[in-house]
């Protein structure tokens, strides 16, 4: 069964495929904090939290007006970009991926801006919470779950009819 995926999340299946093989567990559609979400935030081996926006098209990127906001929730930041992607728009300091729908590999490290450690204690929770959540809701999209998202509320989802 083949998915259809837009651009920018075949370059995120990519990413997260290498970034596996790698030892790291990643998410994709993060939110670290409410109003920003992330294309995918990877939890590495030894608690490193990496930020990875993917961009299919210069348009893509020059249309993304909060990628700096997200620099102070991770380690490293990086964009992931196919080949054709003109990477000389992309700035100094920030990691570079080049992705295709089934793999990646990292071109230029990111600069390491460590998490304190209460905010990175924070990510990590609300991290493995979401993972949880995510998988939980795989097994069991029933009661508990409205539209695939957690009800907080305590009172049973009610299907929409």
């Amino acid at each position: 069964m083949e998915l259809d995926l837009q651009p920018g999340q075949k370059l995120a299946r990519g990413v997260a495929r290498y970034l596996r093989s790698l030892g790291y567990a990643s998410l994709e559609e993060f939110m670290p904090v409410r109003g920003l979400r992330v294309d995918v935030m990877a939890l590495g081996p030894k608690g490193e939290l990496w930020v990875i926006e993917c961009k299919s098209s210069r348009a893509d990127f020059q249309s993304d007006r909060k990628w700096q906001g997200y620099l102070e929730w991770c380690d490293r930041y990086f964009w992931a970009v196919d080949l054709e992607f003109p990477t000389d728009l992309l700035p100094e300091g920030t990691g570079l991926i080049l992705a295709d729908a089934y793999d990646a590999e990292i071109i230029r490290m990111a600069l390491d801006d460590p998490l304190a450690p209460a905010r990175r204690k924070k990510l990590t929770l609300k991290f493995a919470r979401d993972a949880a959540r995510r998988l939980h809701g795989l097994r069991d999209p029933g009661p508990g779950f409205a539209n695939g998202q957690p009800n907080h509320s305590g009172e049973q989802a009610t299907p929409k009819t």
